[in-house]
């Protein structure tokens, strides 16, 4: 139908308001009450509109609110609470968010220093070609060249002021290309897309090594994501399903003696992925996201990684020598506060205790994916590939090969998000459901915004409505798009 792949998003663009009106109209057939509309979404791990805490996080935070204790004693019960579970090797950190928890680890463990006598020198960590990476990716000008545009359109403040802000002084990011990603372009704000469904872990990693060799005078770290499904590159994996591309970086920090900072934003701790096997120094986390916590991010890595980090919190103990402070320091801007250390505790805690209960969340709610999308039109039903995540505590809905497939289903880029371009995500908007993130040919759905309960159990009909209006949305884009 399409002479082009752009004509297909030009016409996309042109039907938007045709394809919000039909929107409007399926969520009055499939029944979404008007009660529901905006107060319920595909997940509770977005920025823009955080999921709900359960009653017994809710309860902790209360609690202290009214109570005088230090905040050093939260956030030691929290070190404790890591280290009992990861070893005595390993320590924690709570910060205001997870990009500050990047921002912090890596201008303390990557940045080069800049006191001393002679001329600065240059620092360059290394990243794979692949999803967020304007996140982990975003504290360094970017190597090779041709990638120095590449975060240009993902913050509200532009120039200097946006993405390229946060880029800390003479440290450089090497961006490598992913074995078997693929890298074509799309989208109505006609973008580069990352999909990384056949990426190749082994070959990715011998890239990697290449790369660290042309690099290695000036070879400060290694980072990636921390997540493990097959979207994001990480299906591969060995026999205690630790995805072996981390675990081949991890080898390669150790080679080099330098860190690997693993950014598991829509991770948890102790269910998700394990820093001890992939070998990461350290791992940050967004808690707010899929572990049940307030707002805040978390840190946990190995205790000498830990030591300066904790210290340029102000965390690490007085210059007298106590154990254990919580004072000024470089980044006290980064507090998260009494309350999001309270928070934070009642989560990890839930985590530790309630595994099975959050892991059975997971399976009830890719079962109800499933289900949805088998309902889906016949010419388009197989190119989706649903799979579940304990670690991000999601379920991944991928369908990044469906063109060579031969069924050319619009793949929207990350610019779409930023620029309201991105149908799956602006027509749920439409429909009264909260979107979730669904670029690059890949959706998350988890629980948490209004189809959970107080006690953090799902609640089915809401859950099971937000994911059938998601596969509503696909079918009307699939008729504007002359696939059905």
């Amino acid at each position: 139908m399409f002479k082009n792949k752009y004509h297909l998003y030009r016409h996309l663009k042109q039907s938007m308001p045709k394809i919000f009106e039909e929107a409007k109209k399926a969520a009055d057939e499939i029944g979404i009450p008007q009660e529901w509309r905006g107060k319920f979404g595909l997940t509770g791990a977005i920025s823009g509109c955080h999921g709900l805490i359960t009653k017994e996080v809710d309860e902790a935070i209360s609690k202290v609110s009214r109570e005088v204790i230090p905040n050093k004693v939260f956030a030691d019960e929290i070190r404790d609470i890591v280290k009992d579970y990861y070893g005595d090797d390993y320590d924690a950190l709570l910060v205001s968010t997870c990009e500050a928890a990047l921002w912090l680890s890596f201008d303390v463990l990557v940045s080069p220093p800049f006191t001393g006598r002679g001329d600065k020198y240059r620092s360059r960590y290394i990243i794979p070609y692949e999803r967020h990476l304007h996140h982990h990716g975003g504290y360094g000008r970017p190597i090779p060249p041709h990638y120095k545009d590449i975060f240009a359109d993902r913050g509200c403040t532009a120039g200097e002021l946006g993405f390229y802000g946060k880029r800390l002084e003479n440290v450089d990011v090497v961006i490598v290309p992913m074995a078997g990603g693929r890298y074509s372009v799309h989208g109505i704000k006609y973008h580069p897309v990352i999909l990384l469904s056949e990426v190749d872990a082994k070959g990715t990693a011998a890239r990697i090594k290449e790369y660290a060799e042309r690099y290695a005078d000036t070879l400060a770290g290694f980072s990636s994501l921390g997540y493990d499904t097959v979207g994001y590159g990480y299906g591969e994996k060995d026999e205690d399903g630790t995805p072996v591309l981390q675990k081949k970086i991890g080898e390669l920090a150790q080679y080099y003696n330098v860190p690997y900072i693993v950014d598991n934003a829509w991770g948890v701790p102790f269910i998700g992925t394990d820093p001890r096997k992939t070998g990461a120094w350290v791992m940050t986390y967004s808690m707010d996201k899929a572990a049940g916590a307030p707002t805040c991010g978390l840190i946990i890595g190995r205790e000498d990684a830990m030591v300066p980090i904790r210290r340029a919190m102000g965390t690490h103990g007085d210059r007298s020598g106590t154990w254990s402070s919580y004072g000024k320091a470089a980044y006290v801007t980064f507090d998260p506060g009494k309350e999001s250390l309270a928070g934070a505790i009642a989560a990890l805690k839930a985590l530790r205790q309630k595994a099975d209960k959050f892991k059975a969340s997971i399976d009830k709610l890719y079962e109800i994916t499933v289900e949805e999308f088998s309902k889906l039109d016949s010419k388009i039903r197989h190119i989706f590939k649903i799979s579940k995540s304990y670690n991000s505590g999601a379920v991944e809905i991928n369908y990044d090969d469906c063109w060579e497939k031969g069924v050319p289903f619009p793949i929207f880029s990350i610019e779409d998000m930023y620029a309201g371009t991105n149908i799956l995500q602006s027509g749920t908007d439409v429909m009264g459901i909260i979107q979730t993130v669904a670029y690059d040919a890949n959706i998350f759905v988890s629980p948490g915004l209004g189809t959970t309960d107080e006690n953090g159990d799902i609640i089915e009909d809401k859950a099971r409505l937000a994911v059938r209006g998601l596969v509503k949305l696909i079918e009307i884009v699939a008729k504007y798009s002359g696939l059905i």
